[in-house]
């Protein structure tokens, strides 16, 4: 039986959408999957050997000026070329998320994809447009947090020997209304995996985050605020490293 590959297409090194959905989507799929980060040149060979015994690859990639990010646009060139050197007839399938809260923002990244596999040879099979991607983070890391705070008042209501009941109804209760959230998400992803797992064509169905635009926008804009300050992207000149050759060019 041929493998999955997914293909990581986001350039964060960590915390990105995508390579949350590509992991998601992995455990859904069946038989042998390989899941590879797409970021340079370096991570290409890797990636087209695993294609040769591969039968499906799926592009799980962010959307990035109405399409897919410059170095992935670059990887497929290199891709055209070798599965038409090599005669190979994949099958492929897209993920797609974006930071707008329609999912349907995704089209014309889908028709990128559709475009490329006719060129290359290989089989469009669909995929699914996520809106809202950036709340699939928020919504991790709040639950890794309920989590975590979960298990420390376990641990004192235990000690102070109180009912363990409360905290796990309430943890319960907050996970319950963040998959409500992310309903049209999981309900798309199973249907994706299951056309995956048959080698079927899914078709292009899009999705959002289920969250009131006027909220998503302004959980959005302090969700990225946090990470801009975080990340020196405010006042950036004052609050980022210096670069080495800045740093040794200061008297």
């Amino acid at each position: 039986m041929k493998s999955t590959v997914l293909i990581n297409c986001s350039p964060k090194r960590h915390l990105s959408a995508s390579g949350f959905l590509a992991c998601c989507a992995a455990g859904l799929i069946r038989g042998e999957k390989k899941i590879f980060q797409l970021r340079t040149p370096s991570d290409w060979p890797g990636i087209l050997d695993a294609l040769r015994t591969a039968g499906k690859v799926i592009f799980v990639t962010p959307l990035y000026v109405d399409s897919l990010p410059s170095h992935v646009l670059l990887f497929m060139q290199k891709m055209e070329a070798y599965c038409q050197e090599n005669r190979l007839r994949l099958k492929v399938y897209a993920i797609a998320n974006n930071g707008f809260i329609e999912g349907r923002q995704n089209e014309p990244l889908m028709q990128v994809l559709e475009n490329f596999c006719t060129r290359s040879g290989l089989e469009w099979c669909g995929g699914i447009g996520i809106g809202g991607g950036v709340m699939l983070n928020v919504e991790r890391i709040v639950l890794t947090v309920l989590l975590g705070l979960t298990v420390l008042n376990l641990i004192v209501q235990g000690i102070q020997g109180q009912s363990l009941l409360d905290p796990i109804l309430s943890f319960a209760v907050s996970t319950g209304e963040l998959v409500l959230l992310a309903c049209g998400i999981i309900a798309l992803m199973l249907r994706l995996t299951l056309h995956i797992n048959r080698g079927t064509d899914a078709g292009k169905h899009y999705t959002r985050i289920m969250l009131p635009s006027f909220l998503f926008i302004l959980f959005a804009d302090i969700f990225f605020t946090v990470l801009s300050v975080l990340q020196g992207g405010i006042f950036r000149g004052w609050l980022s490293r210096p670069k080495p050759e800045d740093a040794a060019a200061e008297p």
